[in-house]
């Protein structure tokens, strides 16, 4: 099985040199974005993680698997790669998007923010103390930090929280609540579409409408996602951002759509496509 992953995850990076797509950190969004003022950094960390620090300095999380997932470079896997998280954010209950929050909420003393029915079997199970497991649903708007604004919006997946009881050293399987995706608006206005794992829907149209994305992150690898193909065609005729970065790819031999193909498929399109390598820091 490694020698599949290997072999996908050097697709992969094959894909990311292919030089394609706009290079990461030299993205002219900003004045064209948002309220105006300050810049905004992305940091992909594989899969669907991302740092994101905001014009006055907060820090952002989302989906946090580090620690064991291959793209992610190793000085995001140590536990001081942060030295603060401000908002932390976890799209469903897949151990794909949610194995470090728990210990990163800990570290940092920061309230996961997920699913409110993810968050309730976390607490039955004592995974958190309740104060750091908030519930919200979607369609809620929080402020979870100062100038930092948080709604859940659908996604079209499942979510299921797999957990180890100690005293019988097995697995479990228990309800994760509904999965969502996530917009981010920052203190400027700036606003970042997660869109959690999902397939193509037909309100991504009412999503793009009504929040207007400046960026969307959206997952490509295909089988448990939208494939490249899928992906391109929902961010060209029902999200319209102003620009987009593939993600959820490179990790999984099912899961097997490439930057370069997501890319391709995206054409000669408005949307501005960024392919940025895994720790690549890119401003906007």
């Amino acid at each position: 099985m490694w020698n599949s992953l290997r072999a996908t995850i050097c697709v992969v990076l094959a894909g990311l040199a292919a030089g394609c797509a706009t290079p990461a950190g030299q993205v002219p969004v900003q004045g064209d974005a948002g309220g105006g003022g300050g810049r905004t950094e992305v940091v992909w960390l594989g899969q669907s993680a991302f740092k994101i620090t905001t014009p006055q300095g907060k820090v952002i999380v989302t989906d946090p698997w580090l620690k064991t997932n291959p793209l992610t470079p190793e000085r995001y896997k140590r536990p001081d790669a942060f030295d603060r998280i401000d908002v932390l954010l976890v799209s469903h209950g897949h151990f794909d998007h949610i194995a470090d929050a728990a210990a990163l909420a800990q570290r940092h003393d920061v309230p996961v923010r997920a699913p409110g029915d993810l968050n309730q079997t976390l607490t039955t199970l004592a995974v958190l103390p309740p104060r750091l497991l908030p519930r919200m649903n979607k369609g809620g708007t929080i402020e979870p930090a100062p100038g930092i604004k948080v709604t859940a919006v659908r996604a079209e997946h499942s979510s299921i929280y797999v957990w180890r009881n100690p005293a019988s050293s097995k697995d479990e399987t228990h309800p994760g609540g509904e999965p969502v995706g996530w917009i981010i608006e920052l203190e400027n206005g700036f606003r970042i579409y997660h869109a959690g794992d999902t397939a193509a829907f037909g309100d991504m149209r009412l999503i793009g409408e009504r929040y207007r994305p400046d960026l969307a992150l959206v997952p490509i690898g295909g089988n448990f996602t939208m494939d490249p193909e899928e992906a391109a065609w929902a961010v060209k005729e029902l999200i319209k951002p102003k620009a987009v970065m593939p993600m959820h790819y490179g990790t999984n031999p099912l899961a097997r759509g490439t930057a370069a193909q997501f890319t391709q498929a995206m054409g000669q399109s408005a949307v501005r496509v960024i392919v940025p390598a895994p720790g690549q820091p890119t401003s906007f």
